[in-house]
């Protein structure tokens, strides 16, 4: 039986962009992944961030390894952070968290 609230159910945390920034720049455990184009990393991206595009979400098995180490996700607006939370969730990962868009980082970005 279809169930409405499935619809709506999410597996995975929010947090805004600024609380997000105090836990990075305080706990070295978190991976912050960039789910945006490899041209929209290298164009500016959080310090400490890997790439994985939402195109190839398969490869955060390469990145982090521990499923229950904490994963925060972010992109340009928080549409393809909030899709790649919830694809890394069912993938088994135990502590996603959308971040949302890079838009809200107040601090420098690393490009190259």
């Amino acid at each position: 039986m279809f169930n409405l609230a499935d619809l709506f159910k999410r597996d995975y945390n929010v947090l805004n962009m600024s609380k997000a920034q105090v836990n990075i720049e305080n706990d070295s455990s978190i991976h912050v992944i960039d789910v945006r184009t490899p041209e929209e990393y290298r164009s500016g991206h959080i310090p400490g961030s890997v790439n994985v595009p939402l195109d190839r979400p398969e490869k955060i098995k390469t990145v982090v390894k521990n499923m229950d180490e904490p994963i925060y996700v972010y992109c340009m607006s928080g549409s393809r952070s909030s899709a790649a939370a919830n694809y890394f969730s069912r993938l088994g990962y135990t502590n996603v968290t959308n971040i949302g868009g890079i838009g809200g980082w107040r601090g420098k970005l690393k490009k190259h």
